[in-house]
């Protein structure tokens, strides 16, 4: 009898962890698809404000104002993609996981830098970088949040 009442306890805390992954699926991807959503919908708002790499301004009849400006973002991983990247590093390959991740947060940071360049008046950002670092909670191996930074220098036409 106290085998049999092990066995059900052992299960219950199994079907408990394959609920709470289930949950977390779910609710990461309402997340991730809403996050998207936004995105999509501000950058057809911004389309209008070039943005470039380039390190130096095309020639213009006056010198325009110039001025840095700067995006950030910081965004978490959730368990289920955090459970699902560490079944990939077992096997190997592509973490796709972290690919989504990755996408939204420079995407964020780079229409939070184009809407402080519109704020300001800004007709271009050129010379636009970005930064990503990884925020882990005490274990170097795991990625706990990403942070992006994406800065560039906006042109304000004068007058």
């Amino acid at each position: 009898m106290e085998l049999l009442i092990e066995i059900l306890l052992e299960l219950w805390q199994l079907v408990v962890v394959v609920a709470l992954l289930i949950l977390g699926y779910i609710a990461g991807s309402i997340a991730e698809r809403r996050h998207y959503k936004s995105i999509i919908r501000r950058e057809d708002g911004l389309g209008d404000l070039v943005v470039v790499v380039a390190k130096t301004l095309p020639p213009m009849d006056a010198a325009p104002a110039t001025t840095l400006v700067r995006g950030s973002v910081v965004i978490s991983v959730d368990y289920f993609k955090r459970f699902l990247a560490r079944l990939r590093m077992v096997f190997g390959g592509r973490i796709h996981t972290y690919e989504s991740l990755l996408d939204r947060a420079r995407r964020e940071a780079i229409l939070r830098m184009q809407e402080q360049a519109r704020d300001l008046g800004a007709s271009m950002i050129f010379n636009m970088r970005f930064e990503t670092s990884s925020i882990s909670k005490g274990n170097k191996n795991a990625v706990g949040t990403v942070e992006v930074l994406a800065y560039g220098t906006a042109v304000i036409p004068r007058g």
